[in-house]
């Protein structure tokens, strides 16, 4: 290193998630991915998804707060798997709602973490309001982090891009694929992450059998000449921002 040159500081990625499971399924492969250059990863669960994605255990007798414990367990397991930092911002699910506590905490978050990219759901979810929910504070607060008179803590940041990770009915939320990550080197992490959710055992074979669907995409569209696996694993995500190029690629 040269002298009087400070180091480089590691890519930041911040994932902004409505439920302790979202991100697992949606982004586990991108979390993998950036983890395994070294570069830091901090998601926000703005809840547990304790009141609308924990039917196993409100049907086994478990309170609250014991459902609550089972998530946080779960999720910081499932994020220590893909070597990424989660925080908990327990704001009650089934509904989320925005409150401006809620939107400070966010905005002190994207100054602390300063993120070079930022994934959260789409904005649009007719089965789960929730997420959409959680992307426009995302998205609010990404903006709001940006305003230098906006009163939370730290130096505020630039425009970091935005991709909206796959949700689960695609079709139904206007989701089109606009672009596919290759994620087969990181695949057999994200799927010993997706086991540490035992609350949503239903999803693991289905959000694999989705990897590969998308991985099949993701050749169809990569070009020739590439060397790909003959399974290769993938997920899709959408931008609501113009890409910024000086080459089109």
């Amino acid at each position: 290193m040269t002298h009087g040159t400070a180091p480089t500081a590691p890519r930041s990625t911040l994932v902004i998630t409505a439920h302790a499971g979202d991100y697992v399924w949606r982004a586990g492969g991108a979390i993998a991915l950036a983890a395994s250059r070294g570069e830091k990863v901090t998601i926000a669960c703005l809840t547990y998804g304790e009141r609308g994605e924990s039917a196993k255990a409100w049907r086994e007798g478990k309170t609250l707060e014991e459902i609550k414990d089972i998530r946080r367990e779960e999720a910081g397991q499932a994020a220590a798997t893909l070597g990424a930092e989660v925080v908990f911002l327990d704001a009650g699910d089934y509904p989320l709602t925005a409150t401006p506590e809620l939107t400070d905490r966010l905005v002190t978050l994207y100054r602390r973490t300063r993120p070079d990219v930022v994934l959260t759901h789409p904005l649009e979810d007719p089965y789960n309001g929730d997420h959409p929910a959680a992307a426009r504070m995302a998205m609010d607060a990404r903006v709001l982090a940006q305003a230098i008179g906006y009163p939370a803590e730290g130096e505020v940041i630039g425009a970091p891009p935005v991709f909206f990770f796959e949700p689960h009915q695609p079709e139904m939320c206007d989701f089109k694929p606009q672009v596919l990550l290759d994620i087969t080197e990181v695949w057999e992490t994200k799927r010993r992450a997706m086991e540490c959710l035992a609350a949503q055992r239903h999803l693991w074979d289905y959000y694999t059998d989705l990897g590969k669907r998308r991985g099949v995409q993701l050749k169809r569209n990569a070009g020739p000449n590439l060397g790909l696996p003959h399974t290769t694993y993938a997920e899709a995500y959408m931008r609501p921002y113009p890409q910024v190029t000086g080459e089109l690629a």
